[in-house]
C-alpha cells in the first residue's frame, strides 16, 4: 500500500511530508491515520527539537476528501480523528512549523493554524471555501479563531473569498509570507532559532502560551514566580546561564548554529 505522509528525522527536525498529491493532499482516511500516527511518533522521539509539516506536489492540503463524505454521517467524516490530529499539533511540546509551498483550504487552513509557525511561499492562496458548499468550518475554528484578527475572520468565515499569503501574514495566519525561491531559506531561519531554544524551556512555553488567563492577576503573578523559580534551579538553565558567561552556545545548540 502507498504512504500518504512520510516521517524523516535528521539533524534535529523531524520532517512530515503529505504526499498524496492526486487529491490535492485532501484529509482522505488514510492519510488522516498516517498523520496522527507519524506525528505520535515524531512527538516522541527525543532527537526530533522540531516538526516540520510540508507537502509534495503543488498544494499543500485541499481540505477533506469530499469525495468520501459525500453521503457521509459524521462519524464516517473523521469527526473524532481530525480534532485529535488538530489537538496534537496544538498541544505538541516539540515545535510545530508548517511549510507551505501552495495552496490551502478548508480543514488544511486548520492545520496551518494549529502549528506555532507557518511560512508560505506568497503565491500559496488560503480560503475557508466550507460556507460555499452548505458545510461550516467549525472544527477548524478551534484553532484558526485564536489565530486572526476578528474582522478578517467574519469577512472570510462568511464570504468563503480566497486570499493570498500576505493577507495571511497580515491577519495572524503566517508568521512569514516570501518568495518562492526564498521558502527553505525562511524555514531553516526559523528551524535555527527553535534550535536554540532548551527543548524543557520550549514545551514549558507553549503550554504558557496556551493557557487562558485568570481573572486575578495577582493569582497570575504568584503561579508564574513559582514557574519561573523552578526552571531557574533547573539543570538546563544553569547550563544556559554557564554558557551565556563563558560566551559559548549551551549544550542543546546543535554545532552548526554559532
Amino acid at each position: 500500500m502507498t504512504e500518504l505522509v512520510h516521517l524523516a528525522v535528521a539533524d534535529g527536525v523531524a520532517t512530515i511530508t503529505l504526499d498524496s498529491p492526486a487529491n490535492r493532499n485532501a484529509l482522505s482516511g488514510g492519510l488522516r491515520r498516517e498523520l496522527l500516527a507519524h506525528l505520535d511518533t515524531a512527538i516522541a522521539d527525543e532527537a526530533a527539537r522540531v516538526i516540520v509539516l510540508t507537502h509534495s506536489g503543488p498544494v499543500f492540503c485541499s481540505g477533506m476528501d469530499l469525495k468520501e463524505s459525500r453521503g457521509a454521517g459524521a462519524q464516517d467524516q473523521g469527526v473524532n480523528e481530525f480534532p485529535a490530529i488538530l489537538e496534537r499539533i496544538w498541544t505538541s511540546p516539540t515545535p510545530v512549523l508548517a511549510r507551505l509551498a501552495g495552496p490551502a483550504r478548508a480543514g488544511g487552513v486548520g492545520l496551518v493554524a494549529a502549528c506555532d509557525i507557518a511560512v508560505a511561499a506568497q503565491d500559496a492562496t488560503f480560503a475557508f471555501s466550507e460556507v460555499r458548499i452548505g458545510v461550516v468550518p467549525a472544527v477548524i475554528s478551534v484553532t484558526v479563531l485564536p489565530r486572526l484578527l476578528p474582522r478578517p475572520a467574519h469577512e472570510l468565515f462568511l464570504t468563503g473569498e480566497t486570499f493570498d499569503a500576505t493577507t495571511a501574514a497580515r491577519i495572524g495566519l503566517l508568521n512569514s509570507a516570501v518568495p518562492g525561491f526564498d521558502l527553505d531559506t525562511e524555514v531553516a531561519r526559523y528551524v535555527d532559532m527553535l534550535h536554540r531554544g532548551a527543548p524543557s524551556a520550549l514545551a514549558a512555553t507553549k503550554e504558557l502560551l496556551r493557557r487562558a488567563r485568570p481573572d486575578s492577576m495577582s493569582d497570575q503573578f504568584a503561579e508564574m514566580l513559582q514557574l519561573s523559580a523552578r526552571f531557574f534551579a533547573a539543570p538546563e538553565a544553569q547550563e544556559g546561564m554557564a554558557a551565556f558567561a563563558a560566551k559559548r552556545p549551551p549544550s542543546w545548540v546543535p554545532a552548526a548554529a554559532p
